[in-house]
């Protein structure tokens, strides 16, 4: 039989039909190379071979002998139940099978037989329930289900783990297992080769063996990551921007002194970095990742009037019409009064004219750029991927602007210089003196209406002056089960605004309304018409409104840290006590402590890391916004080892730029391309 290639169908392996094509597709198993890197989620140790004499109740063990007296027996509710007496030289104990009466087969075949399971007791006798079973052969060659580490996959309803280890022990067999890392790479990191890894990964002889065989694939992962960044980022710097510009010195100079305010450390430190990069003769692609209230768009004005000493235009995107007008109101304010043009474009507003820096949606990027384009700023906010700077590094082939990309997802350092390897990264990681720490508090859910009580004579104590954000995860209430006890925004806005809060003027913002009904909800909040407004997350992206002293979240127990964090910071934009809530109704006390970090801690990056030693890289991940990334068996504490990720990313650079004719060929093999 010809031996089958990563690319063959599902189809092509024996006893795959239809049936189970479409099982096998919905755990994301189409190709030979899917299924043989579809990994064990844990494994069973079966590997404890006793005698009846030895077993002690709640023992995992293997057990060898023969089966006698196997009969199906029906209850009186119509229940089939298989019951087999197993037996070897000191005892006996039951074998009993629940609603499994095809075992009957087996049981029938006679001779030896190798079960596993769990000791417990039936009818006052030592029985294993559901045991594994399979024909014993001497030596153990070729057991797959007992008397040894038994692999568990992930598994869909009408697919089992026996079942998969089947088919994976035929695979394994019949397949072509050739090698595509290198010699060199492989000795580098001491990797197992290719058909050793995959063999112990699905059928190990030792935990130990498990995790040499996963450091290959963990390796594999990452460098797939790292293999494409590095190659994105070679590719950028290939062509050179529209205009190498010139030292401003004075004149920047001059543009901070005239500031209202003294720049933090980090501010000035990413200017600089920031303003090096411009002079340079490739083009510029740095990420500015700041904290909630870090000041990153004052870095990001600094970029653009830098772009106009030098003769050229910038685009500043946001990713609302909400947070274009804010940054327009912004850029203008500074840089109007230094002879800059700013216009707003978005999807009511479209200023005609010729302006030196346009401020407006990612709708900019759709028509054909200004030839005097040099520089890019986008407010990124998880919204503007790695799928959208490729598509514009494709729209500038001959020409390249300078690419500035801010983001307040607060990711750990080491964490972004690893996912985020196309882009230089600097980072702002002091708080500009005028921002006040939020005073937070967790609220169970029997101090929910007291605590709105405190809310409503809070705002009526200051006259009216103080407002407050309620913040609920969904629009409506959902019907899903798992989502019944999340509130929505509709419904608090109609519950509180005619109890607790009917003196006050209230309204209720989500992202389903139109541009023109958000801004004027915004403006009526912002010029203190409104003193309480309900919304979903979308305060999150950005919404600036100096006089709110008071954020209360729903759901609080739904969000991660960082996410939090950054909702939370839509107040303390003033020199006002400010305060955040943090609703749940969850009654579980590793929830609560994790909710109660927020009390103490109000660095972002600080929460981030939280987040990834308390929930995993896969919120993290969510934000990034990296493509096609899938990091399965990569750990937090690979991802937060520099030494282990910069080993990699050595590995990946040279190959990006010695041999970069293989990349294609080594894609089309690495698990994730």
């Amino acid at each position: 039989m010809e031996k089958l290639t990563f690319s063959d169908t599902v189809e092509k392996i024996p006893n795959i039909g239809p049936k189970y094509k479409n099982l096998l597709k919905k755990l994301g198993i189409t190709s030979v190379k899917d299924f043989l890197f579809h990994f064990p989620s844990r494994y069973i140790d079966f590997s404890n071979l006793k005698t009846t004499k030895e077993v002690s109740l709640n023992d995992n063990v293997t057990l060898v002998g023969g089966i006698k007296e196997a009969k199906l027996i029906f209850t009186k509710s119509g229940k089939k139940i298989t019951r087999g007496t197993f037996y070897d030289d000191f005892g006996e104990l039951y074998l009993i099978w629940f609603y499994q009466p095809y075992i009957m087969r087996t049981l029938r075949d006679g001779g030896q037989f190798s079960v596993s399971g769990q000791i417990t007791i039936y009818d006052k006798k030592r029985a294993i329930f559901n045991p594994t079973i399979e024909p014993f052969e001497e030596g153990g060659e070729g057991r797959l289900h007992t008397g040894r580490l038994v692999p568990v996959y992930p598994e869909t309803s009408g697919l089992t783990s026996k079942w998969l280890r089947s088919r994976m022990s035929h695979l394994l067999k019949n397949s072509n297992l050739t090698e595509y890392l290198s010699e060199s790479v492989k000795t580098k990191h001491a990797l197992l080769k290719l058909d050793s890894a995959l063999n112990i990964i699905h059928f190990p002889d030792t935990e130990q063996e498990v995790e040499k065989a996963k450091e290959r694939f963990k390796f594999e992962e990452l460098f797939n990551l790292l293999l494409q960044t590095t190659e994105r980022k070679t590719k950028w710097q290939k062509n050179k921007p529209v205009k190498v510009f010139e030292e401003q010195e004075e004149k920047i100079k001059v543009f901070r002194e005239s500031l209202p305010f003294t720049l933090t450390k980090s501010q000035q430190d990413s200017t600089s970095e920031i303003l090096t990069d411009l002079v340079k003769d490739i083009p510029m692609n740095r990420l500015l990742q700041g904290d909630v209230g870090s000041g990153k768009t004052i870095v990001a004005v600094f970029a653009s009037y830098f772009a106009f000493l030098n003769g050229c235009k910038t685009y500043f995107l946001a990713p609302t019409e909400i947070l274009a007008k804010q940054h327009f109101q912004t850029i203008k304010t500074f840089l109007e009064p230094l002879g800059v043009k700013v216009g707003l474009v978005t999807g009511s507003v479209k200023d005609k004219g010729d302006f030196d820096i346009k401020v407006g949606t990612h709708a900019l990027l759709l028509n054909e750029f200004d030839p005097d384009l040099g520089l890019i700023v986008i407010d990124e906010q998880h919204k503007f991927g790695v799928k959208q700077r490729a598509a514009l590094l494709a729209q500038t082939s001959k020409t390249r602007p300078h690419v500035l990309t801010m983001s307040a997802t607060p990711i750990p350092r080491s964490l972004a210089m690893t996912l985020i390897g196309d882009l230089d990264c600097s980072f702002l990681t002091d708080i500009p003196g005028s921002r006040r720490k939020v005073t937070t508090w967790v609220v169970p859910n029997e101090k929910k209406d007291k605590a709105y009580e405190w809310i409503k004579n809070e705002i009526e104590k200051s006259g009216k002056k103080s407002q407050a954000f309620v913040v609920c995860p969904l629009i409506e209430e959902s019907e899903s089960e798992s989502l019944k006890n999340i509130k929505s925004a509709l419904d608090e806005h109609k519950r509180l605004s005619s109890t607790t809060f009917k003196k006050l003027k209230t309204d209720v913002l989500h992202g389903k309304m139109k541009n023109k009904e958000k801004t004027e909800i915004i403006d009526n909040f912002r010029n203190g018409k409104t003193s309480i407004l309900f919304s979903t997350p979308v305060i999150e992206v950005g919404i600036d409104v100096p006089t709110a002293t008071i954020i209360v979240i729903e759901g609080a127990d739904r969000f991660g840290l960082a996410s939090l964090h950054q909702i939370r910071g839509r107040v303390g934009r003033n020199n006002e006590k400010c305060y955040c809530m943090l609703f749940t109704e969850s009654d579980d006390p590793a929830v609560y402590s994790r909710l109660k970090n927020m009390e103490t801690k109000h660095n972002g990056f600080e929460l981030a890391e939280m987040d990834l030693q308390l929930r995993g890289p896969g919120d993290i991940l969510g934000l990034v916004q990296h493509g096609d990334m899938k990091l399965d068996l990569v750990t937090v504490q690979d991802l937060l080892n520099p030494g282990y990720i910069n080993k990699i990313k050595e590995t990946a650079k040279e190959v990006v730029e010695t041999n970069p004719e293989t990349l294609g060929e080594l894609y089309k093999h690495l698990k994730g391309s």
